[in-house]
């Protein structure tokens, strides 16, 4: 299982280039937060208080700090009355979001969802816990007023709909059955440690042909750590496939490739998570944070066989 690593401004991304290194497949947190050092405390732990001056306008204070006024209002209830009174101290958060309570049963997956937010970049920003705290900062989301309801509607920050298939090919030769799908959450038995899935994996026989998605070129092919032997290809419209744990790679770094060539065979590679031969797939979008792993799911949903 790859665990995929996300925050605004914090955390430095495997990007086109894949830097040397070795990429940690389950990077260790626990329920008190033991995030990787890279990803600072938890959002909502960095909020600093700042006291209204006299004179000073939203926009300053906004200005001030990097963020949208709508941020600032949608930490700050008594701002969203419309008063800005002098001498009132507001929460600040360290980036632009909006902070939600959490309902019971939810998980990462289902706020993600929701908030149209990669489920990683959630889960990095909020302690790395194995479920939601009660309240949770979820990063880039801008908070706007609802005339109807008064309430709180989050509004999706531009290009983050749900994508519009634009993969259309499938990574195996044959219908490999998904084992785990993107954005599970959960405890390794053996060493503690919590990792977020931040793709899908495919059951198959080893030697099964592994095969490009779609058109592109390959920006990486070699053994990359936790993903054992990994081929990268980014496409046009700023997509990225990731296929890790091959056996044999029949491609090289920098080849053009077109959608359902082979681009090498399953195998066993790497640090996979589960004992069965399994292709892990990830589809990434670049984004100026780097390479951001989304759901594969919406890309090959008719094709995805589950038990």
């Amino acid at each position: 299982m790859i665990s995929s690593r996300w925050s605004i401004g914090l955390a430095t991304l495997l990007c086109l280039t894949l830097p040397l290194g070795e990429v940690r497949a389950n990077p260790s947190t626990s329920e008190t937060n033991i995030c990787p050092p890279s990803l600072g405390s938890p959002a909502l732990d960095r909020v600093q208080i700042h006291t209204i001056a006299q004179g000073e306008t939203l926009e300053a204070i906004a200005q001030q700090y990097n963020l949208k006024p709508a941020t600032i209002i949608g930490m700050n209830p008594i701002l969203q009355t419309g008063q800005f009174p002098v001498g009132t101290q507001i929460r600040i958060p360290p980036f632009d979001g909006i902070e939600v309570r959490v309902e019971p049963g939810q998980t990462w997956s289902d706020l993600a969802a929701i908030y149209q937010v990669p489920g990683a970049a959630i889960f990095d920003n909020n302690g790395c816990l194995l479920s939601p705290p009660e309240v949770v900062f979820i990063p880039g989301v801008m908070w706007s007023e609802d005339g109807s309801s008064g309430g709180r509607i989050p509004v999706a920050p531009a290009g983050s709909q749900s994508p519009t298939p634009e993969i259309e090919g499938y990574p195996l030769a044959v219908r490999g059955e998904m084992i785990l799908g993107y954005g599970n959450t959960r405890q390794e038995p053996q060493t503690g440690q919590l990792t977020f899935h931040s793709g899908i994996d495919f059951k198959a026989p080893i030697g099964t042909a592994v095969l490009a998605t779609d058109d592109g070129v390959v920006a990486f092919a070699g053994d990359r750590g936790a993903y054992g032997n990994l081929v990268v290809i980014n496409h046009a419209n700023g997509k990225q496939t990731r296929y890790a744990h091959l056996g044999i790679l029949t491609v090289m770094t920098g080849e053009q490739v077109q959608r359902a060539q082979q681009i090498g065979t399953l195998g066993y590679s790497g640090n996979p998570d589960s004992n069965e031969p399994h292709l892990h797939f990830e589809v990434r979008s670049s984004t100026q944070e780097g390479w951001v792993a989304q759901n594969p799911e919406p890309y090959l949903r008719s094709q995805i066989l589950t038990p």
